[in-house]
């Protein structure tokens, strides 16, 4: 009778599907198909405050991708990270360091293998460094379907 039970439950569960996703999931299907937010105004004037950078592939690739963000303070400062907020540019904007915490340090965010849909996502990165200068920058990507 045991060994009934047992069975039954292997059969069942090899009938449930297995999920696809192999990595950590930065941007939901939802979150993707929500409207455009807006951007706001990013200043273009010179600035001491630290650099934001997207690192991109080489190619367009497929999810799940490798997510880096670098960060560069100046004149010896360091990056404060208690000052980082990275949004979702969407409507509503969706806050992300909840996903991010993990994977950021002084020198930026790292996630080998981050889970995004495909089509063109836009970003809002802010930071600032020891001495209080902040840089915002809106960075936008395009994973391919």
């Amino acid at each position: 009778m045991r060994h009934t039970k047992v069975f039954w439950l292997l059969f069942g569960l090899a009938l449930v599907p297995a999920r696809s996703q192999a990595g950590t999931i930065l941007i939901t299907e939802q979150e993707a198909k929500l409207p455009n937010g807006h951007f706001g105004a990013i200043s273009r004037g010179i600035t001491r405050g630290p650099s934001v950078e997207l690192v991109e592939p080489a190619e367009m690739t497929h999810s799940p991708i490798h997510f880096q963000v670098r960060f560069q303070a100046f004149g010896g400062n360091k990056i404060n990270l208690e000052t980082l907020r990275v949004t979702y540019l969407k409507s509503p904007e969706i806050d992300l360091m909840p996903r991010l915490t993990r994977f950021t340090q002084r020198s930026g965010i790292d996630i080998p293998d981050a889970e995004i849909p495909p089509g063109e996502h836009s970003f809002r990165i802010e930071v600032s460094d020891s001495e209080g200068r902040t840089r915002s920058s809106v960075l936008v990507f395009k994973v391919a379907p």
